[in-house]
């Protein structure tokens, strides 16, 4: 069966955004969020869809405000909705995500359109050893056959629903058509219907400080 999936190709400006020194207080952010005591495990340790561990509240009222201020002002809108627990089970809204290189690869996949129309990622590591280990995105493209599309129709909750798509997300089912470096105090915003992934994810060690941080946001424009 033939997969039907549009293509896209990702315009700065219209289907992303990338936004510099987001926060005037990046390193004390940082500071703070490594040094949280409780986290919830993802994979490989639970059988989660997420990689690493988490941790909510990453950014305060006033930091979060400011972050949502310079988002609706690039999307034009007045109001945005973050998910919530009710929807979908947990959010992941506003949650410090690290994750190290022995524990996540790059997963092309879209985030559910019944809890957001747009995704973003704020780049929270101080000194990250590389730069591609931001996010990636990418078009379907089967061996043996022509490229594919790159946006999941919004009447699917994922891919997986799509028609004809595996079940298991291989990621060389995947080309990366697009990489946004991963840079400290860097905020990506992105249409959430784009097939993405993080680029990478580095750090080898037990220590925290190591590896991969960054700030989750989902919303609905409202």
């Amino acid at each position: 069966m033939a997969i039907d999936l549009p293509f896209r190709e990702p315009q700065w400006g219209q289907d992303y955004w990338v936004e510099d020194n987001i926060l005037p207080n990046a390193l004390e952010v940082a500071h703070r969020c490594i040094s949280n005591g409780t986290w919830t495990l993802g994979s490989p340790w639970r059988p989660e869809p997420w990689p690493g561990m988490r941790a909510p509240h990453a950014l305060t009222p006033e930091e979060l405000r400011h972050v949502e201020g310079c988002v609706k002002q690039r999307l034009n809108v007045s109001a945005l909705r973050p998910q919530t627990d009710s929807e979908m089970g947990i959010s992941g809204h506003n949650h410090i995500q690290i994750c190290g290189g022995a524990e996540g690869v790059a997963r092309p996949h879209v985030d559910s359109a019944s809890i957001c129309d747009y995704a973003a990622v704020l780049y929270i590591h101080p000194t990250p050893p590389t730069p591609h280990a931001g996010t990636s995105f990418y078009r379907l493209h089967l061996s043996g056959e022509e490229p594919g599309g790159n946006v999941c129709p919004r009447e699917y909750e994922s891919l997986r629903d799509v028609p004809g798509m595996p079940q298991e997300m291989d990621p060389t089912l995947f080309e990366e058509i697009l990489e946004v470096p991963y840079v400290f105090n860097r905020l990506v915003a992105y249409k959430s219907d784009l097939i993405h992934s993080a680029t990478s994810y580095f750090g080898w060690g037990t220590e925290l400080a190591s590896k991969r941080m960054a700030v989750v946001f989902f919303w609905k424009v409202t």
